[in-house]
């Protein structure tokens, strides 16, 4: 038997769809409601297309559909494909009526024999569908389509209508027949389709955009706008990583031939806003509760908030119960709700300041265009190479600010002080000012060694009362290989007006660092064999401080130089001795490598998987200068 899509929702997809299938000649039955339906039943589907020839008249087509009201004006039958193109917030209530409707005579239902397809935004769908349906395909959706009035449709990119990305949720697609079948006839229906394994990883992608663009329904286009949508994208990024979501980058990858999806002008029918836009044109219901809403759930669940989604969750919401048309606020609820971010979320909305260690190089994008952009510090160091700022200047994150490690996170070295010794509080802070740091602002260090050296600034700037600093995972090597933009030269910030104050963060002199050998534990974040005492290429005598623990900062790295995720490093962590209770519960944790640099590496690393420790700074640099300590060598 031959397939028969039933398109429940006429709006400006589901409609858009039906009429490509007809016009290709498969058998299509639409599911409208209200005036819609009326319309649609009384002159059929009033379909508006660009013209075929450039600058001349709309393309309007009348077309004669199959039309339904409901589940039980349609006898499913096998073969049938059920195409969901309605809003989010009708989803469960429409999936629950169609579910069990009889196929084929009732010998089974819908939802054991028939596949559902979700042409839909957000990610809570696919849940919803597959608490009932056996074989749920999920789509991300690409349509310019609009919806204004009851039975007509305009569609103006031509010569195909909309793209598509289908696959099997939760996961799967490529090579599945039905997946297959499906996107066949969708590419007759002059859609531009492509199959993927991992179609959640692009739901979640698009919802960023989805976010970003919804607040056309709210405000007119300004600066401000734009700073609230890249606000929205860095709180929605700060919720997916909690809940370990993975988004696809629509920018890089969009699946598609963006020749064959044009976009034009048809006279008489200017091209209408995003999908909530046209919902509070039409004076209909909005599906922000599962646009930015799911973003304000993601973070509560994980312990964030989301405080501007969640004012613009309620904006879209009270503006559609009280008929608010679209671009109806201005620019001062605007700053209203950027500020709103702001206090509820600390300097970087949307994340408790302090809580997290890490950013990834795609979500530091977005920050650097939101209203409170991270100071950035290129910390470029290695040992045995001296020329860290002229690496900077051949190319660094566009506005980072260049801190030399070993004049400005450093002292002078000196006997028993160590290599890298703490710097004078005074010092640090008039550093920190060169660089630009105000009260409040964040921070993001990064070099271009997996952090190795950049985390000794994160050490150091948390040790003085700087909350909200963070590293670049992967380094400067994440940021490249994920195609954004690279700067030459310098870069000579405003000077700041931070305050520090020492403290913050604990540390050992070498007797503590004895003690918690013999009390806690003790890791020694070198390379293997210069704990053994194999090798010591710097300091005065080779071997470890006895009770210590071989824990080499570089395994804590994967190997593109990123961190392992959080429970690899906490497994890590308590194999090495580490106890499992965390806060109070937890033995006492210390940390120290050569000179204090790789091991603020370390306790990073620890942070990351939820363990306190302290840093030795003088490190071995000055365990091994002063002749009254003792070394052990030897694998322990």
């Amino acid at each position: 038997m031959s397939r028969r899509y039933v398109v429940i929702g006429a709006g400006a997809v589901g409609a858009t769809i039906a009429a490509e299938l007809h016009l290709a000649g498969i058998d299509v039955v639409v599911v409208a409601r209200g005036a819609n339906l009326e319309a649609l039943r009384a002159h059929g589907l009033r379909y508006i297309r660009p013209s075929a020839t450039d600058g001349g008249p709309a393309d309007v087509r009348h077309l004669n559909l199959a039309v339904a009201g409901g589940p039980d004006e349609v006898e499913l039958r096998s073969g049938d494909v059920l195409v969901l193109a309605t809003k989010s917030q009708d989803s469960e209530a429409l999936l629950a009526a169609w579910a069990w409707q009889p196929v084929d005579g009732g010998r089974t239902t819908a939802a054991e024999a028939l596949p559902v397809v979700l042409l839909q935004n957000g990610i809570e769908n696919a849940r919803t569908a597959l608490r009932r349906f056996a074989v749920v395909i999920d789509a991300m959706v690409l349509s310019p389509s609009s919806h204004l009035r009851p039975g007509e449709v305009i569609s103006p990119a031509a010569p195909l209508v909309a793209g598509f990305l289908l696959g099997r949720a939760p996961g799967g697609g490529v090579g599945d027949p039905v997946v297959e079948e499906i996107a066949a006839d969708l590419r007759r229906g002059a859609s531009a389709v492509r199959i993927v394994n991992d179609i959640g990883r692009w739901k979640a992608g698009k919802l960023l955009g989805n976010l970003a663009y919804n607040l056309d329904a709210l405000y007119p286009p300004s600066p401000r706008r734009d700073a609230a949508s890249a606000e929205l994208v860095v709180e929605a990024r700060r919720a997916f990583d909690a809940a370990g979501i993975e988004t696809a980058d629509l920018r890089l990858d969009g699946g598609f031939d963006p020749t064959q999806l044009v976009i034009h002008d048809i006279p008489g029918f200017p091209r209408q806003g995003s999908s909530t836009w046209q919902s509070l044109a039409r004076g209909g219901s909005v599906e922000s509760d599962f646009l930015n809403g799911e973003i304000v759930l993601l973070a509560r669940l994980h312990g964030l908030t989301a405080p501007v989604n969640a004012g613009v969750q309620r904006r879209i919401a009270v503006a559609a119960r009280l008929g608010t048309p679209p671009g109806g606020l201005g620019d001062a609820d605007l700053g209203e709700l950027l500020a709103a971010g702001r206090t509820a979320g600390g300097p970087r909305s949307g994340r408790q300041p302090g809580g997290e260690v890490l950013v990834d190089a795609k979500a530091l994008h977005d920050e650097l265009a939101s209203a409170v952009p991270p100071l950035l510090l290129d910390v470029r160091w290695a040992l045995g190479d001296p020329h860290g700022h002229d690496h900077y200047r051949e190319g660094h994150l566009p506005g980072a600010v260049y801190v030399d490690l070993d004049t400005e996170l450093a002292a002078a070295p000196g006997g028993t002080a160590g290599r890298h010794p703490l710097p004078e509080l005074a010092d640090l802070q008039r550093a920190a000012r060169s660089w630009g740091l105000t009260a409040g602002r964040p921070v993001v260090v990064y070099d271009d060694n997996g952090g190795l050296s950049a985390a000794r600034a994160w050490w150091l700037l948390r040790w003085a009362g700087v909350a909200d600093v963070r590293i670049l995972d992967g380094a400067l090597g994440a940021w490249r290989d994920a195609g954004l933009p690279i700067e030459t030269g310098e870069i000579i910030p405003l000077p700041g007006d931070v305050v520090l104050e020492a403290g913050h963060l604990p540390v050992l002199d070498a007797d503590a660092a004895a003690a918690v050998a013999r009390d806690g534990i003790l890791l020694d974040a070198r390379a293997p064999e210069r704990y053994r005492g194999e090798v010591e290429p710097v300091d005065p005598r080779a071997g470890h401080i006895p009770g210590a623990v071989s824990a080499s900062t570089g395994d804590n790295l994967d190997t593109a130089g990123r961190f392992l995720p959080a429970a690899e490093l906490r497994a890590r962590f308590l194999a090495l001795g580490a106890s499992a209770g965390g806060g109070s519960a937890q033995a006492p944790i210390g940390v120290y490598c050569g000179s204090g640099v790789t091991a603020s590496h370390e306790i990073a690393a620890l942070a990351v998987a939820g363990f306190d420790a302290a840093l030795f700074p003088g490190s071995w640099s000055a365990w091994s200068s002063d002749p009254a300590r003792p070394v052990a060598t030897g694998p322990r």
